[in-house]
């Protein structure tokens, strides 16, 4: 029996945008492409529910924030700008292709502003400095199994340990994906 192979997910934490634009529009693998007019539409439509409601509601889809945020996911985010943040945040960003939500861990001058240092709390290294221009806000709460959870700015013992591990080894991650998922069809009652 032949087996697919299906495209890796990029490590960031990806997000689908809001359900009015999400049948049109596609998360992009590739960190040089251009941004989508879609993508554009997208985080035109989450900053002006960000605007005029004061939050947003989005589903992470990525694993790079394994343990704090889940696949399935559904994040709260609020309003802030780069004074508004401190360590341990979990900012959402946008770049030009996809939204994603990493944990803050530092500021820096060095883009010719303030910008924000973010990373996976799963991933080995830092992502590239977030520009004002990019931050939508912070994520507040995060819904998982219908109930409601607020951001920690710091993981466990035992969420610490569990990304160290999901640091070193992408086989790890995958199986921690899949035992959690077995667990939630098998143990859980609806």
């Amino acid at each position: 029996m032949n087996r697919c192979s299906l495209p890796r997910r990029s490590h960031a934490e990806k997000l689908v945008p809001p359900r009015a634009v999400a049948s049109g529009t596609k998360v992009l693998p590739d960190s040089s492409m251009p941004e989508t007019d879609s993508h554009s539409v997208a985080r035109q439509l989450a900053e002006d529910v960000l605007e005029r409601s004061g939050k947003l509601t989005l589903r992470a889809t990525g694993r790079s924030m394994v343990p704090a945020i889940w696949p399935g996911d559904r994040l709260v985010v609020e309003p802030a700008g780069v004074d508004n943040l401190t360590l341990g945040d979990i900012l959402l960003f946008s770049n030009s292709y996809r939204f994603v939500a990493h944990r803050v861990v530092g500021k820096n001058t060095e883009c010719g502003g303030v910008c924000v240092l973010t990373r996976g709390d799963a991933m080995p290294a830092a992502d590239a400095p977030v520009r004002p221009s990019e931050i939508l806000g912070k994520v507040s709460f995060v819904v998982r199994d219908g109930k409601l959870f607020t951001v920690r700015k710091r993981l466990s013992g035992s969420e610490r340990a569990l990304t160290v591990l999901l640091r070193r080894s992408d086989t790890a991650a995958r199986v921690v994906l899949r035992v959690r998922i077995f667990i939630l069809s098998h143990f859980t009652t609806i």
